[in-house]
């Protein structure tokens, strides 16, 4: 429990401060002021004053908050001054231009994608992935027939029961035929040696089906490789993803959707298996953040750069309270649905054991 609780706050507060960092750091660049960066919720613990620079910079307060879940970015002229806080003219969000707006609504999201795809191009740079265009044996599961055969780590399977063999799905579609018809002749590279191995594949029972016992071996990429293969990586898992959302609108199929209780366990989960378990989950929270909050929902970034693309069409812009009213309506909505999924995520947890 204490594993999951302690793995759910690092994942949330990476994902949310990345998310409001990119919503500072833009509104910064486009000279909008900001009020206070605050790194946590709750109470204030510790606030340190960036006073105002000779550069025009406005002062600005770094805050550490009680509870260390998150962080949020406020910026001035979005109705959220304290007291003694003044917008200074020309700077309040607001007051900005529709592109200015739309690249600071954005680009919350766009460093949560960018985090997922940095994390992803660090993962198959350091840890690597199974090697399915190769038949180079990774690892050996204990008590199959594989390790009774004698095969090795690092073994290259080139040809079964003299059928050639250069890919792992080809490798496990033909020797999955050739169980069926007895014991199965291998054909195995060895650094400079060629072996012939023969061995029974019975059916598994575990999985249904005859099994080798091998898993492929991990292929690690350069730098250079590991960042242009991780934008090809980040952009299937972001279609699978808004396709799952999407079946789930629809209901096309049943699927699985879990609230903060869900992410915290499998939070817990991945930090369990390890390192590169909880990298992986890290890069996937992050992408799901930055998707969702595209979606034009009111109170998400997304529903925020809807109403503003709609005023760069009709060149008119809705009135603030029309359009506050209608986002603290979808913050409400998406507060009941927080607790349904919430409460699914409890009776999982208890009820369905």
């Amino acid at each position: 429990m204490l594993t999951s609780i302690i793995a759910f706050i690092i994942v949330i507060a990476i994902c949310v401060l990345v998310h409001e960092y990119g919503h500072y750091i833009t509104a910064r660049l486009l000279g909008v002021q900001v009020h206070e960066f605050a790194f946590g919720m709750g109470p204030v613990v510790k606030q340190i004053e960036q006073r105002a620079g000779q550069d025009g910079r406005p002062r600005m307060l770094w805050s550490w908050r009680l509870f260390p879940v998150g962080g949020f970015c406020r910026l001035a002229g979005m109705g959220e001054e304290s007291d003694g806080e003044a917008v200074l003219p020309g700077m309040g969000f607001n007051e900005q231009s529709a592109w200015k707006r739309f690249f600071i609504l954005l680009d919350g999201a766009l460093f949560n994608v960018l985090l997922a795809f940095l994390l992803t191009a660090v993962f198959l740079c350091g840890h690597g992935v199974m090697n399915m265009e190769d038949t180079r044996i990774g690892t050996l599961m204990e008590g199959f027939p594989a390790q009774r055969a004698g095969l090795e780590v690092g073994d290259r399977v080139v040809a079964v029961n003299g059928r050639s063999v250069a890919h792992w799905r080809e490798m496990s579609e033909a020797l999955r035929e050739a169980a069926v018809k007895g014991d199965v002749r291998l054909e195995v590279q060895r650094g400079d040696r060629t072996l012939t191995v023969t061995t029974p594949i019975p059916d598994n029972a575990e999985y249904g089906h005859p099994m080798l016992g091998v898993t492929p071996a991990l292929l690690r990429y350069s730098p250079g490789q590991a960042l242009q293969n991780a934008a090809g990586y980040t952009w299937r898992m972001s279609k699978l993803m808004l396709k799952g959302v999407w079946d789930w609108v629809t209901q096309r199929q049943e699927v699985d959707v879990t609230g903060p209780i869900g992410i915290a366990s499998m939070s817990g989960r991945a930090m369990r298996e390890g390192l590169w378990s909880f990298v992986t989950f890290l890069a996937l929270i992050s992408l799901n953040l930055g998707l969702l909050n595209l979606f034009p929902i009111p109170a998400l970034d997304g529903g925020r750069i809807l109403f503003v693309l709609l005023e760069m069409v009709f060149r008119r812009r809705l009135p603030e309270r029309v359009e506050n009213w209608i986002h603290m309506t979808g913050f409400a909505l998406l507060i009941a649905l927080m607790i349904f999924v919430t409460w699914q995520d409890v009776y999982n947890l208890f009820w369905t054991r």
